[in-house]
C-alpha cells in the first residue's frame, strides 16, 4: 500500500482520536463510558499504525504528525487516574520552588525594601530620644510594651486566633503582590511602610528592656510570615517590572508568562502562611519557653528555605522556571520521544 492510499484510509480513525483526545484533555467526565473505551482503541491502533509508518514509509510528516497524536492521546489515558495528587507532588516539587527561583533578585529587592526601612528606624529611635519621643509619648509606649503587645498573642483561643492571624497574613501578602504588579510603586510603598512600622515596634519594646520578650514572641512565627510577605511583594516587583521593560516580547505576552508564574508563587505561598499562622496560634502564645519557642521558629524557617532554595535550583538546570502548565508541556515531549527518539516536538 502507497503512502497516500494509507492516510486516506486511516484519516477517519486519526480525527476521531484527536476529537476525542481534546475533549478528554478539556474534561474527561463528558466523554461517556462508550467514548472511553472508543478512545484507548484508537489510541493502541494508531500506536501500532506509528509504528508501521516508521518501518515502511520513512515519512518524517506522517511520523510527527502520529507522534503528536500518539502522545497526547497517552498523556490523556494514562494521566488522569493518578493527575490530581501528582500534579500536587509535582506543583511542589518542581513548579514552586522554581518560579520562587526564578524571581529571586526581585525578592532580593523585596527583602531590601522591608528590612533595610526596619532596621534604619529600630536604630534610629534607640538612639535618639526626641524622635523615640516623636513616635509615641511615654505613657503610649508603656501601653503597647506591658499590655497590648502580649495580649495580642494569648487572648482569644488558639484555633480562633490560628484563623485570623492566617488570613490576615494572606491578605498582607496579596496586597503586596498586587501592588507590586501596579508598576512596582505601590508594592515597594506597602514593603517599605510595614518594615517601619516593625522598626518602631522594637525601637518600643528595645528601650523599655523588653528586647528577649520581643524576639522571643516575633520570631517564632515572624521568620517564615515575613518571609512570605517579602517573596509575595518580590514576586508582584517582578510582573510591575514586566509592565514596565517587557524585553524583546510583546508587553501581552511578557504580561502573561510571568502572571502564569506568579500565579504559581501565589498559590505556594499558602503553606508558608498556614505554617506561620499555626507557630503564631498555637506556639507563639504557649508556655513554652522563648529559647524552644525561637528553636520551633529557626527549624522551620530553615527548612523551607533550604526546600526552596535546594528544589529550585535543581528545577531551573532543568529549564524550568515555575510557569504554569510548564511540566505539562515538558511531558508531551517526553512522551513523544520515548514513542520516536528521532522525532522533536
Amino acid at each position: 500500500m502507497d503512502i497516500d492510499s494509507y492516510i486516506a484510509r486511516n484519516q477517519p480513525s486519526w480525527d476521531r482520536l484527536g476529537e476525542l483526545t481534546r475533549r478528554a484533555r478539556h474534561r474527561v467526565a463528558d466523554l461517556q463510558p462508550t467514548e472511553l473505551d472508543e478512545l484507548v482503541q484508537l489510541y493502541q491502533r494508531t500506536s501500532a499504525q506509528l509504528s508501521y509508518a516508521r518501518t515502511y514509509f520513512h515519512d518524517p510528516s506522517l511520523t510527527n504528525r502520529l507522534t503528536r497524536l500518539v502522545a497526547a492521546a497517552s498523556g490523556v489515558i494514562y494521566g488522569k487516574r493518578t493527575r490530581s495528587w501528582r500534579a500536587i507532588r509535582l506543583f511542589f516539587a518542581v513548579s514552586f520552588p522554581a518560579a520562587v527561583w526564578d524571581s529571586r533578585r526581585f525578592i532580593g529587592i523585596g527583602v531590601a525594601l522591608f528590612f533595610v526601612p526596619a532596621l534604619a528606624m529600630g536604630l534610629w529611635l534607640t538612639h535618639d530620644q526626641r524622635a523615640l519621643d516623636a513616635s509615641a509619648t511615654p505613657a503610649q509606649r508603656h501601653t503597647y510594651v506591658d499590655e497590648r503587645f502580649e495580649q495580642y498573642y494569648s487572648d482569644q483561643p488558639h484555633a480562633l486566633f490560628f484563623t485570623e492571624v492566617t488570613t490576615n497574613n494572606i491578605m498582607v501578602s496579596f496586597l503586596a503582590f498586587a501592588g507590586g504588579a501596579a508598576f512596582c510603586v505601590f508594592g515597594a510603598y506597602l514593603l517599605i511602610q510595614n518594615g517601619l512600622v516593625l522598626g518602631r515596634v522594637s525601637a518600643w519594646m528595645i528601650t523599655e528592656g523588653d528586647a528577649l520578650r520581643f524576639f522571643g514572641l516575633i520570631l517564632p512565627h515572624g521568620l517564615l510570615e515575613l518571609s512570605a510577605v517579602c517573596i509575595a511583594g518580590g514576586t508582584g516587583l517582578r510582573l510591575g517590572w514586566t509592565l514596565i521593560a517587557p524585553g524583546d516580547r510583546t508587553r501581552g505576552q511578557a504580561l502573561g508568562e510571568q502572571g502564569r508564574r506568579s500565579v504559581v508563587v501565589v498559590l505556594g505561598l499558602m503553606t508558608m502562611f498556614l505554617a506561620a499562622g499555626s507557630i503564631e496560634g498555637f506556639v507563639t502564645g504557649s508556655g513554652l519557653a522563648p529559647a524552644a519557642r525561637v528553636a520551633i521558629g529557626v527549624v522551620a524557617w530553615t527548612t523551607f528555605m533550604a526546600y526552596l532554595i535546594i528544589k529550585g535550583r535543581a528545577a531551573a538546570a532543568r529549564g524550568f522556571t515555575g510557569e504554569l502548565g510548564e511540566l505539562q508541556r515538558d511531558e508531551d515531549r517526553r512522551a513523544a520521544a520515548r514513542l520516536d527518539p528521532l522525532v522533536t516536538i
